[in-house]
């Protein structure tokens, strides 16, 4: 049974997406599974109802897996970091979280401030032994499979040591989430030769090269994460800092567009290019993980639809079944005679 908390005010097109992405998942969710709704209780209720009273009679039996938590408060996207810890205590992102710490909840799922949710989480969470910060981990579409590129934004600057805590953490998240065994892990530079790279990027190398635990390819560029494989063969896991991940994460978001409007033009039928392009939409995946933190804290995009939140809903439960976290922590554990962060 998986309780998952969702910040029904987080998000551009929240309440009303957060809570059409919930009844959404609660329709593919096992009926013993629930969703927790964070938020101001009059405004989540209201919008609730609303939905309810507009879809049909079927999901007043899924509907009964919804449990409203009041939050007066909500981080804004324009709010610090720093406002999540000590500004607002009651909003419906901290109060989400502490329900895991509690023992009310299995996991957290938020569309709000990423910073906040970031901040949040390590504070209250806390971190993995071991672990000085956590790493995102965002599902980049391949033409083979989705790689797991962290970190996308939680670091702009890494030491090698955390590049190769990343690495482990990632390891986990590909073999728990997506069943990937023995996932290929490659750290993402500027040639595939060891000396190439930043001096953060060369000291990496070195160290994933002797790292137990990891299958570690060697290094990969910018062209081969498309194509989800290098010369060396597939890659499961893409290691960078969170500048560079980042960088190319919103490079990926430009993609299809881009496409869509350069084929619609050529006379594709939009139909067509919907389906051919679908796997490059952030919906798809839903959210991504915050790794390295004790217990599970999605982070989905800020525009996320009733789709996207779904999606994200979804890799929460995926995340509770396979205990992720807790192993995770048993990785690090054994992991800690060699390199560490």
């Amino acid at each position: 049974m998986a309780r998952i908390a969702l910040d029904a005010m987080g998000g551009d097109h929240a309440p009303t997406a957060t809570i059409a992405g919930a009844l959404l998942a609660l329709q593919e969710m096992g009926p013993e599974h629930s969703i927790q709704l964070v938020g101001r209780s009059s405004i989540v209720r209201a919008e609730l109802d609303a939905q309810l009273a507009r879809e049909s009679s079927s999901l007043g039996e899924v509907s009964a897996r919804l449990q409203v938590i009041d939050a007066p408060e909500v981080i804004e996207m324009t709010d610090k970091p720093s406002v999540a810890i000590r500004g607002k205590p009651n909003s419906s992102m901290a109060v989400g979280l502490r329900l895991q710490v509690d023992g009310q909840s299995d996991a957290f799922v938020s569309a709000g401030n990423t910073g906040a949710q970031m901040a949040a989480s390590a504070f209250i969470l806390r971190l993995h032994e071991g672990l000085k910060r956590p790493a995102i981990g965002t599902l980049i579409p391949s033409a083979r499979v989705p790689v797991v590129m962290l970190d996308s934004g939680a670091n702009v600057d890494c030491s090698a040591a955390e590049l190769v805590s990343f690495a482990r953490l990632g390891s986990v998240y590909a073999e728990d989430v997506l069943g990937r065994a023995n996932p290929s892990v490659a750290l993402l530079s500027v040639g595939e030769e060891a000396e190439k790279g930043n001096a953060a990027v060369k000291e990496a190398h070195q160290l994933l090269a002797a790292a137990s635990g990891i299958n570690f390819q060697g290094n990969v560029e910018g062209r081969d994460v498309p194509m989800g494989a290098s010369e060396r063969g597939p890659v499961d896991v893409v290691v960078c800092d969170g500048f560079v991940g980042n960088v190319l994460l919103k490079f990926y978001e430009g993609v299809a567009p881009m496409l869509f409007g350069l084929l619609s033009k050529s006379g594709v039928p939009k139909d067509q290019l919907a389906g051919a392009l679908k796997h490059l939409d952030y919906a798809q995946h839903g959210g991504a993980p915050l790794l390295g933190v004790k217990g599970v804290s999605i982070i989905c995009h800020g525009k996320s639809s009733p789709l996207a939140i779904k999606n994200g809903i979804l890799v929460a439960l995926r995340a509770v079944e396979s205990r992720m976290s807790e192993h995770m922590e048993q990785r690090l554990a054994a992991d800690s005679a060699g390199p560490s962060a």
